[in-house]
């Protein structure tokens, strides 16, 4: 079927474009952008005003727990969880059971991907054989099954020889070594950011040169070889400086962060909700403010939500004893909106650029941009839709959210993945309008 997208604000950072266009889409590409193109058949869709036409939103760290761990999330509800909040690709990380260290277990997450036909999901296979910081994984054949980039996530490289070797054979292969920047000696038994907070809680701290640290090392190492190394889920402002000093010398660094680390700091953690225990933890308000900065100025590439769903029975634990992380796939528009958008940090084309053209480019994975040719993945945005976030109604396996209950704006309106409307929001008024016909 042949869809036309009539009158909606195009923002394409990646293709220049901001303005009323109307979108035609076919064969599940891209056909036409422009203006008053003529229907020819198609089924048209006048886009409610407001409404913006984005390409398909991208998040580059996403963990879909299968295989191994389907009591917390399966590819499928992952998936479901992904389209919901407007993302049309994500790229899943290896710390599964088995770990995503061969070609095997890459092919089988592609596969079950396929069957289930909702997001488009990029494996990411592992750095060392069993994520265990010793040898070093095929990464040929890891590249060769559909993985578009390397890590250890959850634990950090464990050598910096180890880390110049991934840097070096990965970079035969043009892809990124992603790095959970953590020195373990230095984070040892922690579970929240050291400081006055949780000196307070009486709960051990993780300081924030555990971080830093790493990352100091792992662009020196970048430098050195060439190769590039993205800086996952960057929560203090010692590695946004590492990283702004690393892009002044011309060293291939990027690096993400994620909305909580922007959204709250470690005064959130004052009622041992465990909803708020993550891995970097929040931080204090120095580190959020200069992320806020950072994200402003350019300095950071991506946002991305490190979607991390955990059982509600391991989260009903003591706050040192239960594991850490929180979902986030279906919070990262309302809560971009909230802390970015509406106090005027950046606008909307950053805003784009940093879910969807810079993660595609990073990946080198098709998207990113809305082309003539390209995929018709495409993500549809109500800026002023009125939203309450209600853990009990995420559509992920796993609940655990420190957002229950905020009342927020924004959201995605319909998800369209390769011309095919894969989510419509049925609680944003003018939605209905992308349901497919039959």
């Amino acid at each position: 079927m042949k869809v036309l997208l009539k009158n909606g604000r195009v923002i394409d950072p990646a293709a220049g474009r901001d303005g009323q266009f109307d979108v035609l889409i076919e064969h599940g590409r891209i056909a036409k952008i422009g203006k008053s193109l003529a229907a020819d058949g198609a089924r048209v869709v006048e886009v409610p005003a407001g409404f913006i036409v984005a390409p398909g939103l991208i998040d580059m760290h996403v963990h879909l727990r299968e295989p191994g761990q389907e009591h917390k999330e399966t590819i499928e509800t992952g998936s479901r969880s992904a389209v919901t909040g407007g993302f049309t690709a994500v790229a899943c990380m290896p710390n599964t059971l088995p770990v995503n260290d061969q070609a095997g277990i890459t092919q089988f997450i592609l596969k079950r991907a396929a069957e289930v036909n909702l997001a488009r999901v990029y494996p990411i296979g592992a750095v060392s054989i069993g994520s265990n910081g010793e040898q070093l994984t095929e990464i040929g054949d890891l590249r060769a099954a559909g993985c578009v980039a390397i890590t250890d996530d959850g634990k950090p490289v464990n050598t910096a020889l180890l880390m110049r070797r991934a840097l070096e054979y990965a970079s035969m292969f043009k892809m990124p070594v992603i790095e959970h920047c953590e020195d373990p000696s230095l984070k040892a038994d922690g579970c929240a950011h050291e400081g006055p907070v949780a000196a307070m809680l009486g709960l051990k701290g993780i300081p924030a040169v555990a971080e830093s640290i790493m990352a100091e090392r792992d662009i020196s190492l970048a430098e050195m070889t060439g190769g590039h190394v993205h800086i996952a889920h960057m929560s203090v402002r010692q590695s946004l400086r590492a990283v702004r000093d690393g892009k002044s010398r011309g060293v291939n660094v990027t690096c993400e962060v994620a909305p909580h680390h922007f959204t709250l700091t470690d005064e959130a953690i004052k009622g041992y909700d465990t909803n708020t225990k993550m891995n970097p933890p929040l931080r204090e308000e120095a580190d959020r403010a200069a992320l806020i900065e950072g994200l402003r100025d350019g300095s950071i590439d991506v946002i991305a939500t490190d979607h991390a769903p955990h059982h509600a029975d391991e989260k009903a634990l003591e706050f040192d004893r239960a594991p850490f992380g929180i979902v986030g796939l279906e919070t990262a528009i309302p809560l971009c909106v909230a802390k970015l958008i509406q106090p005027g940090i950046i606008g909307w084309p950053r805003l784009i650029e940093l879910l969807s053209a810079a993660p595609a480019r990073i990946l080198n994975v098709p998207g990113g941009t809305i082309v003539e040719g390209g995929p018709a993945d495409i993500t549809i945005i109500a800026p002023d839709a009125p939203v309450t976030i209600r853990a009990a109604e995420l559509v992920s396996k796993s609940k655990n959210t420190p957002f229950d209950g905020w009342t927020l704006t924004g959201a995605a309106a319909a998800t369209i993945v390769g011309g095919r409307t894969v989510f419509v929001n049925r609680s944003v008024t003018g939605a209905d309008r992308f349901e497919e016909r039959a």
